[in-house]
């Protein structure tokens, strides 16, 4: 997804200071974050307006995976944790299916030149 963007502004249903303190942080599998979020965080906008919540995305030393920091009020962090962490996982076994047919096809192709 390329270079993270720092945020410059805080939505409008986000409550300072109360809601930006104790946020839900977990991580994700930074060969997703296109999925999830589209080409440079597109997608993030309208993930925030849908979940009522606030989004962050921050670069880890691993460059495997990356931090999403979920701010909101206590019920619209929750919820945006779990649907982000569905969709990651969703997009997980989705790739992971689509190696495994690649698998398959490059394993048929193999034994149709040998049997030639």
């Amino acid at each position: 997804m390329g270079t993270l963007a720092e945020r410059r502004t805080i939505p409008p249903w986000v409550k300072v200071p109360e809601d930006l303190k104790d946020p839900e942080v977990f991580q994700v599998q930074t060969r997703l974050l296109e999925a999830m979020f589209g080409r440079d965080g597109c997608r993030i906008p309208y993930i925030e307006q849908v979940s009522k919540a606030m989004l962050e995305l921050k670069a880890l030393e691993s460059p495997d995976f990356t931090e999403v920091v979920v701010y909101g009020s206590y019920i619209y962090k929750l919820r945006a944790k779990w649907m982000l962490q569905s969709m990651a996982e969703w997009h997980r076994q989705r790739q992971e299916r689509g190696m495994l047919k690649l698998e398959e096809a490059m394993n048929a192709l193999e034994l149709s030149s040998w049997m030639k």
